[in-house]
């Protein structure tokens, strides 16, 4: 493998890697619907407002979301939505992974 094209693949998994999280996986899939400020994720995940900045920290420098100060608060958004199909994938492999289960049963 040449050197640009392990710099393709090291930046990909850098963004898969920041989604590697439970919490982070519950960010996304939130922010799908509509951009959230720190608080109100605070709430829904049940964790510190530090542990909650954290994970987003991450998935800021990946390029997943972007942050918008507005007085006080910070609101976050998906930079880009099409990280959605990811998900729709890991669903087909786990629905896939499932029905083979069930075959050896």
């Amino acid at each position: 493998m040449n050197r640009k094209t392990r710099e393709k693949f090291e930046a990909r998994a850098r963004i898969i890697k920041s989604m590697g999280h439970p919490t982070r996986l519950f960010i996304v899939d939130e922010l799908s619907r509509g951009e959230r400020c720190v608080c109100e994720l605070t709430d829904m995940i049940g964790a510190d407002v530090s542990t909650v900045s954290k994970h987003l920290t991450v998935l800021r420098h990946s390029g997943i979301v972007q942050d918008e100060k507005r007085g006080s608060q910070v609101f976050y958004s998906l930079t880009v939505p099409c990280v959605l199909n990811f998900f729709d994938c890991v669903e087909s492999v786990l629905k896939a992974r499932i029905k083979k289960q069930m075959g050896m049963i």
